[in-house]
């Protein structure tokens, strides 16, 4: 790739949220495959959650809406 002070980049470079090194074009917002994959098997192990709060009742099924 040439790096032409003429080009606009398309996005601005940003930190990698697993590392803050600068982010590379072809992992955005990633640095590298080995950061993408770091932040793939959080997905995949459930880390990434929105609790529920707990003073929340669930609507029972047998009740009329």
């Amino acid at each position: 790739m040439n790096s032409d002070p003429k080009i606009t980049p398309l996005r601005p470079k940003r930190p990698c949220p697993e590392c803050g090194k600068p982010s590379a074009r072809d992992t955005f917002p990633f640095c590298s495959t080995r950061c993408k994959d770091i932040d793939l098997n959080r997905w995949l192990k459930g880390a990434y959650v929105i609790s529920a709060r707990d003073d929340e009742e669930e609507p029972d099924a047998n009740e009329p809406k």
